[in-house]
C-alpha cells in the first residue's frame, strides 16, 4: 500500500463530466485528482453530438478552438427516419455572439482526450488506468482506494484522501462504490450500440432521429468523415431477433443466433429506409460497441458526502441527443456552487443543496420530455404515429429540439 495522497477533490471518471469539472477546479487553485479506469484514446457508446448551447462553455474550458478544428460539420437540420418515412426540418440555432450557433459532433476518442489533456495542463493529477474500488470516511476527509490496471503494477493499491468526492463514472459502470447503481436485468432494458462508418451518403448537416420496432437511435456526421450511428434496443426484442431464423434482409434468410451487434445492424437496415440509403456502400470503421443497460431518470446529486455529475447524477433517454451536453453542464453547475460555498462539511452541504436545485432547474424538463418521446417511440404503433405527425407537421422536429434544451443558455456563462 502506497502512502496516502491528499487533495482538495477526487473525481472518479474522466469522461466529459469528470474532466471538465476537474479542469475548472484545478484552474481555481484546487488540488484535484482524476481517476480513470481506461486508457485513452478510447471509443464509447455515445451519440457524440454537442449542441450549440455549449459553445460558450467549451470556450470557457479553453478547448473551443480545438473542438471547432476537429468536430464534424454544423448540424442545421433535424430529421426523422422510420420505415419508409424520411422527414426533415430546420435545427434551431442557439445564440452565440451576434449570430446563431449550431451543434456539431466529435468522437469521444478525441473529445475526452482533449479535455483530459486540458485538465492535466491545468494541474490536475491523473491516475490512469486506475479503478476506484472503495470509499471510506476518514474524519472530515474521505479515503478513496484505487488500484492500477497496469499489468506490471501487481494490483498495488493507493489511497487518495480529500474532503470532496465527485462520482463521474456514469451509470453503466458496475462496482461496489456507494455512488454506483445496482444492476438488475429486466426484459424491458434498453441496451446501447454504436459504430462509426466512412463513405456514408447521409447529408452532412442533417441529424435524423431513427425509430424502429423495439428501439430508437440517431445518425450524425462526426470528425474526419466518420458518420456515427448509435441506437438503443429492448433486451427482449433483441433476444428475439438473435434467435429468429426467419429474420430476412435483402431477401436473404439469416441464420439464427446472430451476435447482438449484427442483429441490431441488420434490423436497422431492414426496417428503416433512411438508414439503408445512408449506409449503402459505406464501410464500418472499427467494431460495433455495446453497453448498458440505460437507466434514464433523476438521481441524488449529493448523498453520503459524494457529489454526482453526468449520468451518475441523472440522464435523459438518449433519444434527444443531450448526453454530452448534460455532462458538461452539470459539472459547470457544481463548480459554480463550490465557488460560492464556505469551506468544511457545512459548506459541502450548502453546495450540495444548491447544486441539486440548479440541476433540476436546468435538466428536469428535458429528462421528462425525453421519457415521453421514448415511450411513444417504443410503444406498439408509436413509430407509425410519430411518422404521421411529423409528415403533417415537420415543425414538430424543430420544436422538439427546442424542448430538449439545445438552445437553452447555461446559467452563469453570460
Amino acid at each position: 500500500m502506497r502512502r496516502p495522497s491528499t487533495h482538495d477533490a477526487i473525481v472518479i471518471g474522466a469522461g466529459p463530466a469528470g474532466t471538465s469539472l476537474g479542469l475548472v477546479l484545478a484552474r481555481r487553485g484546487w488540488a484535484v485528482a482524476i481517476v480513470e479506469k481506461s486508457v485513452f484514446p478510447r471509443r464509447k457508446v455515445c451519440g457524440e453530438y454537442i449542441s450549440a448551447s455549449n459553445l460558450a462553455l467549451l470556450d470557457r474550458l479553453e478547448i473551443g478552438d480545438a473542438w471547432r478544428a476537429n468536430a464534424g460539420p454544423e448540424i442545421r437540420r433535424v430529421g426523422f427516419f422510420s420505415g419508409q418515412t424520411n422527414v426533415e426540418a430546420p435545427m434551431p440555432g442557439a445564440k452565440y455572439g451576434p449570430e446563431d450557433g449550431f451543434g456539431r459532433a466529435l468522437g469521444r476518442d478525441i473529445l475526452d482526450f482533449l479535455l483530459l489533456q486540458a485538465a492535466r495542463s491545468a494541474g490536475a493529477e491523473i491516475f490512469q488506468p486506475c479503478r476506484a474500488v472503495a470509499i471510506d470516511q476518514d474524519g472530515d476527509m474521505q479515503a478513496v482506494r484505487i488500484q492500477a490496471r497496469d499489468e506490471n503494477s501487481r494490483d498495488e493499491a493507493t489511497i487518495l484522501r480529500a474532503p470532496v468526492i465527485v462520482a463521474a463514472h456514469g451509470s453503466w459502470d458496475p462496482g461496489t462504490l456507494p455512488s454506483q447503481l445496482e444492476k438488475a436485468s429486466l426484459s424491458s432494458d434498453l441496451l446501447g450500440f454504436k459504430a462509426h462508418f466512412t463513405g456514408s451518403s447521409l447529408a452532412p448537416d442533417l441529424m435524423p432521429l431513427l425509430t424502429f420496432p423495439g428501439g430508437y437511435g440517431g445518425m450524425v456526421f462526426a470528425d474526419h468523415g466518420r458518420m456515427s450511428i448509435s441506437c438503443c434496443k429492448r433486451r427482449d426484442m433483441l433476444a428475439r431477433l438473435r434467435r429468429d431464423r426467419g429474420f430476412e434482409h435483402d431477401g436473404i434468410k439469416q441464420d439464427g443466433n446472430l451476435s447482438a451487434a449484427d442483429a441490431v445492424f441488420r434490423h436497422l437496415m431492414a426496417s428503416c429506409r433512411g438508414v439503408s440509403d445512408a449506409l449503402d456502400g459505406a464501410r464500418l470503421d472499427g467494431p460495433w460497441l455495446a453497453a448498458g443497460p440505460i437507466r434514464p431518470g433523476i438521481r441524488a446529486c449529493y448523498e453520503r458526502d459524494i457529489f454526482r455529475v453526468g449520468n451518475a447524477a441523472g440522464e435523459s433517454h438518449p433519444i434527444i441527443a443531450e448526453g454530452i451536453s448534460m455532462a458538461l453542464q452539470s459539472s459547470w453547475l457544481l463548480a459554480t456552487e463550490f465557488a460560492g460555498a464556505p469551506s468544511g462539511r457545512a459548506g459541502r452541504e450548502i453546495a450540495g443543496r444548491r447544486y441539486r436545485a440548479a440541476w433540476r432547474g436546468l435538466f428536469s424538463t428535458r429528462v421528462y420530455a425525453a421519457a415521453a418521446i421514448a415511450r411513444m417511440a417504443l410503444s406498439p404503433g408509436g413509430a407509425a404515429l410519430m411518422g404521421a405527425a411529423v409528415r403533417n407537421f415537420p415543425q414538430a422536429l424543430t420544436l422538439g429540439a427546442h424542448m430538449s434544451g439545445k438552445t437553452r443558455a447555461i446559467p452563469g456563462l453570460r
